[in-house]
């Protein structure tokens, strides 16, 4: 667990149980725009960044990508505790951050200031904060810092790199969007297709229709959420998913559509792009977060202003 001292607990927001709650940990860099104050940490230090943080510990940050997802889970735990008072399986966000608990201080004055209901601040002044990812039960890991999120995948968390953009929230209603291989799926046919191409990766899904796909980085925390969904009608659900894949209609979408049932993993939309920018259908869906392996795929998304998060390959 983290060094004594390091983590805080909000008293406005009613601590859950990490182990029937769908834990949720954010970095700061990804709730906020602290951009400009990076830049100072890596230009001078830890010592003045520290010492800027403090003087500047009740001024407002500016919101960074993650802030309007934040606010759409706080509307889904709205919807489930009006469903059954006693509801135990919330979402609960909690800020994990490398940040001393001295330079996390603005951190916790903003996110109650704008009225973020975070259960806890945990500040491990640690180089590497992934290690108490499972102690805290965290079931996805969202960081500004890429070393961070790979170190989080090796040890069997989902998480998934936020790049910093200006973001209109879209809906109170919280809606993600997936990528398909190597995000909810393995990558064993992305490598098929390096390997043999469109057509030898084709023949490879003919031959295996049958038989699932292997499970992707963000497949555990994908039916976490889905079985939440469950709880509501599909008309009246706070939670809305879609699958945003590369894959054709045709032979590419079999194997796709079977695993999925396999899996018994209920999605809202399924989009096969056959090799189309996910850019224009992103735009109509409107996600919170799109969730997709490839850079490429993620700067058409960004350009369409769509938040985007990346899960590496190449960690």
């Amino acid at each position: 667990m983290a060094q004594a001292g390091a983590v805080i607990l909000n008293p406005e927001v009613v601590q859950k149980d990490p182990r029937e709650a769908l834990v949720i940990a954010v970095t700061a860099r990804a709730i906020f725009n602290l951009e400009a104050e990076h830049q100072l940490f890596l230009a001078q230090g830890a010592e003045e960044y520290i010492k800027y943080q403090t003087a500047h510990a009740t001024e407002p940050l500016p919101p960074g990508t993650a802030f309007s997802f934040i606010q759409a889970v706080q509307q889904v735990n709205r919807r489930l505790l009006e469903r059954d008072p006693e509801e135990r399986g919330l979402l609960d966000i909690i800020v994990l951050s490398n940040n001393s608990p001295q330079a996390g201080s603005r951190i916790v004055h903003c996110a109650r200031q704008a009225g973020l209901e975070i259960s806890k601040f945990c500040f491990v002044s640690n180089e590497d904060s992934t290690q108490y990812l499972q102690d805290l039960h965290v079931r996805l890991f969202l960081s500004a810092d890429k070393t961070d999120v790979c170190n989080a995948l090796r040890r069997g968390v989902p998480a998934a790199l936020i790049f910093q953009q200006e973001v209109q929230a879209p809906s109170t209603q919280l809606r993600l969007a997936f990528d398909g291989d190597a995000v909810l799926f393995s990558d064993e046919t992305d490598r098929v297709f390096r390997e043999r191409g469109l057509q030898g990766a084709m023949q490879y899904e003919r031959a295996l229709e049958a038989v699932p796909i292997g499970e992707g980085p963000m497949k555990a925390f994908a039916m976490q959420l889905g079985r939440l969904r469950e709880k509501f009608s599909p008309e009246d659900s706070p939670v809305r998913t879609y699958l945003v894949t590369a894959r054709s209609k045709g032979d590419m979408s079999v194997r796709a559509l079977n695993t999925l049932q396999a899996w018994g993993l209920v999605l809202d939309e399924i989009f096969f792009m056959d090799g189309a920018p996910k850019g224009p259908t992103l735009v109509q869906i409107r996600p919170h977060i799109f969730f997709d392996d490839s850079m490429p795929n993620i700067q058409g998304a960004q350009d369409a202003g769509v938040p985007s998060a990346l899960v590496p390959c190449d960690c």
